[in-house]
């Protein structure tokens, strides 16, 4: 395993991820406002506290690439380019939703920016994004496939199917943990015996790369590197973000399960704040954040505006694009 250091970035850069980090605090928070007022029907796994995993990764993405996620995937279908009011219109259910308003938080999807899907069963998509990487290599397009998975998944057998694949195959494929050291309620340590999770990588032949997932330059940096060993054709990355979430599991969950002082701690380094620290050492002024910020707040209002007035689905709809074997 190794490990990296902060990357570096010039002053627009840094304001586009922040940007794109303050857009997913804001959706994620309007988001536990609506559920908070029984708006939004079903569950909710939220995002606040693992932006820079999702911004940093996605913005070593280019043109044709793929990602897949977990259900705690709002952040990374908005990081891969999805809008923001089609995404507003599924989680509510609307006919404008990205997927007609039949998916709901835990499966937002968007083909057009290539983002394949958020799946409710743990790790089920690991085979999905390995399966996106094969076709890139057959087909000769170059593209490279992400997959976000938390710490639980790693013990799951799609995980090891999955990567022993990519490392016979050199699939063109980044695996990505996002590590907020919980799988649902359960400490990763009492549930893992080795929590050096990165280290896995070594078994399927691949680099293992642990990096700060709460540092958006530093994500971003060992993202390009894996991206470019995938396009190049030198096969497939694990890479292990250490990062938290902010909220419980889901919206049921009150997290007393942490111990005292743990939230708090994490809270200190939250990634929008690291973020503005490393702008700031950038040259941008603090008016710029600043205007960075309301301008994400105003334009996530104005999108779940938008999301709230679209019509819900005609009852018919619910036939469409189902199919029976015969």
């Amino acid at each position: 395993m190794t490990t990296e250091p902060a990357g570096s970035g010039d002053r627009t850069g840094i304001v586009d991820l922040l940007r794109r980090m303050h857009e997913i605090r804001f959706f994620e928070d309007t988001v536990k406002d609506w559920f908070s007022r029984a708006l939004v029907r079903g569950s909710t796994h939220l995002y606040q506290g693992q932006e820079a995993v999702a911004v940093g990764v996605t913005a070593a993405l280019g043109p044709g690439d793929t990602t897949t996620c977990t259900y705690r995937g709002h952040g990374t279908v908005l990081a891969q380019g999805a809008p923001l009011d089609r995404a507003f219109g599924e989680i509510l259910g609307k006919a404008e939703g990205l997927c007609a308003g039949k998916g709901g938080s835990m499966h937002l999807t968007d083909l057009g920016v290539g983002a394949l899907g958020s799946f409710a069963i743990v790790g089920a998509h690991l085979p999905i994004s390995a399966g996106a990487a094969w076709a890139a290599q057959v087909q000769g397009t170059g593209a490279v496939s992400a997959s976000f998975f938390g710490d639980g998944a790693v013990n799951i057998g799609t995980f090891h199917e999955s990567l022993n694949l990519a490392g016979v195959w050199k699939l063109p494929v980044v695996f990505v943990i996002e590590n907020n050291l919980y799988g649902e309620y359960s400490p990763v340590s009492t549930t893992t015996a080795n929590t050096d999770l990165a280290g896995r990588g070594a078994s399927y032949g691949m680099p293992g790369v642990r990096v700060d997932g709460n540092d958006v330059l530093a994500v971003r940096e060992a993202a390009r590197t894996a991206v470019r060993r995938a396009r190049d054709g030198q096969g497939p990355t694990l890479l292990e973000a250490m990062t938290y979430r902010q909220s419980g599991h889901s919206r049921s969950d009150p997290g007393a399960y942490r111990p005292a002082g743990e939230l708090e701690s994490w809270l200190a380094r939250d990634p929008l704040l690291v973020a503005e620290r490393s702008a700031r050492e950038l040259g941008v002024s603090q008016e710029a954040l600043d205007q960075v910020r309301e301008r994400a707040e105003a334009e996530v209002a104005e999108a779940a505006a938008r999301a709230q007035a679209w019509k819900d689905p005609e009852p018919d709809a619910r036939f469409d694009h189902v199919w029976m074997a015969r």
